[in-house]
């Protein structure tokens, strides 16, 4: 058997779907938009973050503040959300959901794999909690 000929046709093949892989992994890119104490409700601050997906992007499973109220709205393109028990949905532009404090968010992910998507998370959550995500094992 020769292995000369394999060696190559095995490169060309793994160079070929590296490049899918890697962009079914790629996670979220979050941006800080917003970060102010509301002054009529002490010890609770708002805080706003815009999450960009790359197509095929994902984050992973996470929850977020124990105290922390979100309102996510998509701004462009489709995500996919499941959040605890409910089921997964995908939401387009101009639609928005909710979690609740101690939720956890296990699918987060843009639904296309050749468009970008983008959502706007809006935080009511206690001042002291400044770790917004924490990941779910």
């Amino acid at each position: 058997m020769k292995i000369g000929p394999i060696i190559p046709a095995i490169f060309i093949a793994l160079t070929s779907v590296l490049p899918v892989w890697a962009d079914v992994h790629q996670t979220e890119t979050v941006a800080m938009k917003f970060d102010q104490a509301i002054p009529n409700v002490p010890g609770k601050s708002l805080i706003v973050v815009e999450v960009d997906y790359a197509p095929g992007a994902a984050s992973p499973p996470h929850r977020h503040a124990g105290s922390a109220f979100i309102y996510a709205y998509v701004l462009s393109g489709e995500i996919e959300s499941k959040v605890n028990d409910g089921k997964t949905r995908t939401y387009k532009s101009g639609e928005s959901w909710f979690e609740a404090p101690g939720a956890v968010h296990s699918v987060s992910r843009n639904a296309s794999n050749t468009e970008p998507a983008k959502l706007l998370a809006v935080f009511v959550v206690g001042s002291q909690d400044k770790k917004l995500t924490t990941p779910v094992e």
